[in-house]
């Protein structure tokens, strides 16, 4: 493990604790809060750990619940390759070996359980707990529809300012109206990888899901909210995938339900996790 000293946040209810594990990349930056059993908590792009600061504390309160900036983004290390869902996996197992957790439970949002579904088909029951979250089904289907679209995230850096209106505005019909906030979050993680913004995206589209879900073996939830449209139709589809997935929807929430809804994501996946540990 890295050597680099850690910096906390505290405050009367929680306890946030940063850190930088070593992989063969270079480091890798992690939040976590709380003790026990390890919970692993992956970001949608272009975000960070960020995503899950609302999250760490309510799932700490009962195990050790780490949320890694992916690969390339946040603060972690970047690495000149292109990305791919295998190389996010990549540093993902670096991570868990680093740290030297065992018993792991997988959270991935978007982009995120794209990744946790290639670790889980790596990792086989090692990953003892699946959560995908908001997930789209990946298949040649997918892939032939999405290949032409419009990119999601990109734009061109200019002298006065303007791309980030434009990210802004390229983003805004996903988050609620009254939360300008938690789009002025994801604005600041996406300026950091300005560059590079879109190849998460373009990751997750090329990313052979069809074959690779078949390997999954770890228990599965399927979460999605109820207004993420891009998502919730290929829960079905995921649910299918895997044998014995089960399913649930967050009300009131879309796309942003990591933190636009903590309180309720987090209570969707500590129930399932504890649901298999009474099990």
């Amino acid at each position: 493990m890295s050597t680099e000293p850690r910096s906390t946040t505290a405050t009367a209810t929680l306890t946030i604790t940063k850190g930088y594990a070593d992989s063969r990349f270079g480091q890798l930056h992690y939040a976590e809060s709380g003790a026990g059993a390890p919970v692993l908590l992956l970001h949608q792009t272009p975000r960070s750990w960020d995503e899950y600061r609302d999250v760490l504390p309510l799932l700490g309160a009962r195990r050790r619940a780490i949320a890694l900036d992916t690969l390339g983004f946040g603060a972690s290390a970047r690495t000149p390759e292109p990305f791919r869902i295998e190389l996010f996996a990549d540093a993902v197992e670096d991570l868990i070996d680093t740290l030297g957790l065992t018993g792991v439970s997988l959270v991935g949002h978007h982009t995120g359980g794209v990744v946790a579904i290639e670790v889980a088909a790596r990792r086989g029951l090692a990953i003892e707990n699946l959560v995908l979250s908001g997930v789209p089904y990946v298949d040649a289907a997918r892939r032939a529809r999405v290949a032409g679209a419009p990119p999601i995230d990109h734009v061109t850096p200019a002298p006065d300012g303007s791309h980030l209106t434009e990210l802004w505005n390229k983003r805004r019909a996903f988050y609620p109206d009254d939360r300008p906030d938690l789009l002025a979050r994801l604005v600041a993680d996406g300026l950091r990888v300005v560059d590079r913004v879109e190849e998460g995206h373009r990751a997750v589209n090329a990313y052979r899901m069809e074959e690779r879900i078949r390997l999954v073996r770890s228990r599965t939830l399927v979460l999605c909210g109820e207004d993420d449209s891009y998502s919730l139709p290929d829960v079905p589809q995921l649910c299918a995938a895997v044998p014995g997935a089960t399913a649930a929807v967050l009300p009131g929430t879309g796309v942003a339900s990591v933190d636009h809804r903590p309180d309720l994501f987090a209570a969707a996946v500590a129930t399932f996790l504890d649901d298999g540990a009474a099990g």
